[in-house]
C-alpha cells in the first residue's frame, strides 16, 4: 500500500488513471488553519490490482511528476492483528472477501464451502488484493526485540521458526527477590555487576575444577546454590528437592536451549565419611530456575535417604564443556 500526498493546484482530473484510488480526509490539529490546509492538501491511498508489474512502475513514475511530499501512515494501535476472522491464523495470500467485505483465508473458504460465516453470501471467488498488499507490506518484529533481537519478517510468517532458535530469549535472574529479565548474555553481565558482592549467594566457578558446596535442605532459601563461571560469566544453579525417598539434585545453566549457546556437562558427587555417590550428567539449559514445588522429571541426581545424615547436604561439583562428564 503506497501512501502519497498531492497538492491541489487546480489541475482538475488530468492525472486520472486506471489505478484504484480512495480519498481520505486530512486531519489538522490547528482549527484556525484547518480549512485552508484541507483545501490545499489531500492524502491518497493508491492501490493497484497487480503488484510489481511494468505498467505499475510506469504509472508510479508518471505520478511522481504531479504528486509530491510522500507521507507514511502508521496504525494508532500497534497491537492490531491481521488474522483470519474464522480460524484466527495470520492472513496469507490469497485473501478473499464476500460482497459485504467480510474476509476469509483460502483454507476457510474451502471449509465454509464458499459461504461467508457472517452473512452467508458467496465467498471465495473475489480476491481482496488491497488486504493482500497490506499484509505483504507489514513487518513483525521478533517477540524478543525488547531484549535485543533485530529479526523481523512479514506478518503472515509470524517468525515462528526464528523464535524457536532465538538467542535473545528472555532469562530470569535466579537470585531471590531479583526481578531482572534479559537475554542470557545480558543476564551474565547483570550478575557481574549486581550480585558480585553477594557473600554466600554466588560462588565463583572455574571449568573442570572441582568445588565443594553445601545445600541446607531444611531451609527453602538455602537449598539453592548459584555459580558464575569466571571467564565467560555463564550462570549455573544447583537446587535440592526433598522427597519421601531421598533428595533430587539438579544442575542447570540459565540460558535458552538454542543453537549458538554453549552446552555443558557436570560431575556431581554426594560426599560421606566412608562412601561417595557420583553421577555424570548433561547440564540442562533453562530460562528460569525451578520452583521448589516442581519435582524434576529428568536430568537429576537422586540421593537416597540412607545417605543423608543431616539436613545439610555436602556435595562436590565439576562442570565442563559439552559431554566431558556425561560418561563418568
Amino acid at each position: 500500500m503506497t501512501i502519497l500526498s498531492r497538492r491541489n493546484d487546480g489541475g482538475g482530473n488530468s492525472h486520472r488513471s486506471s489505478t484504484k484510488r480512495q480519498r481520505l480526509p486530512s486531519v489538522s490539529t490547528d482549527d484556525s488553519s484547518s480549512g485552508q490546509e484541507e483545501e490545499n492538501e489531500k492524502t491518497l491511498v493508491v492501490l493497484s490490482d497487480d503488484s510489481d508489474s511494468d505498467e505499475d512502475m510506469t504509472l508510479q513514475s508518471s505520478k511522481r511528476r504531479i504528486i509530491s511530499s510522500p507521507k507514511s501512515v502508521t496504525l494508532p494501535n500497534s497491537n492490531v492483528l491481521f488474522d483470519c476472522p474464522n480460524c484466527f491464523d495470520p492472513l496469507k495470500k490469497p485473501i478473499f472477501q464476500c460482497n459485504n467485505g467480510h474476509l476469509a483465508c483460502f483454507l476457510c473458504c474451502i471449509k465454509l464451502k464458499k459461504r461467508c460465516s457472517f452473512c452467508k453470501l458467496p465467498i471465495g471467488d473475489v480476491r481482496c488484493r488491497a488486504m493482500e498488499k497490506v499484509i505483504k507490506a507489514g513487518l513483525v518484529s521478533c517477540s524478543n526485540s525488547m531484549y535485543g533481537c533485530k529479526e523481523s519478517t512479514t506478518y503472515g510468517n509470524k517468525l515462528l521458526s526464528h523464535e524457536k532458535v532465538c538467542v535473545f530469549a528472555p532469562c530470569s535472574c535466579p537470585v531471590k527477590d531479583c526481578n531482572y529479565i534479559g537475554s542470557y548474555k545480558d543476564l551474565n553481565s547483570h550478575f557481574r555487576g549486581a550480585h558480585k558482592q553477594s557473600p554466600g549467594e554466588i560462588m565463583s566457578l572455574v571449568l573442570k575444577r572441582s568445588i565443594i558446596f553445601g545445600l541446607d535442605l531444611d531451609d527453602s532459601d538455602n537449598n539453592i546454590v548459584i555459580f558464575q563461571e569466571e571467564k565467560e560469566g555463564d550462570v549455573f544453579v544447583v537446587q535440592g528437592f526433598t522427597a519421601s525417598h531421598g533428595v533430587y539434585v539438579t544442575v542447570s545453566h540459565i540460558a535458552p536451549m538454542v543453537p549458538g549457546v554453549r552446552r555443558f556437562s557436570c560431575s556431581v558427587a554426594k560426599l560421606k565419611q566412608y562412601s561417595t555417590l557420583r553421577l555424570g550428567l548433561r547440564v540442562k539449559n533453562i530460562q528460569k530456575s525451578r520452583e521448589q514445588e516442581e519435582q524434576p522429571e529428568d536430568d537429576f541426581m537422586l540421593i537416597p535417604s540412607f545417605m543423608l545424615s543431616s539436613d545439610h547436604l555436602k556435595m562436590q561439583i565439576s562442570i565442563g564443556i559439552e559431554d566431558a562428564y556425561v560418561h563418568i
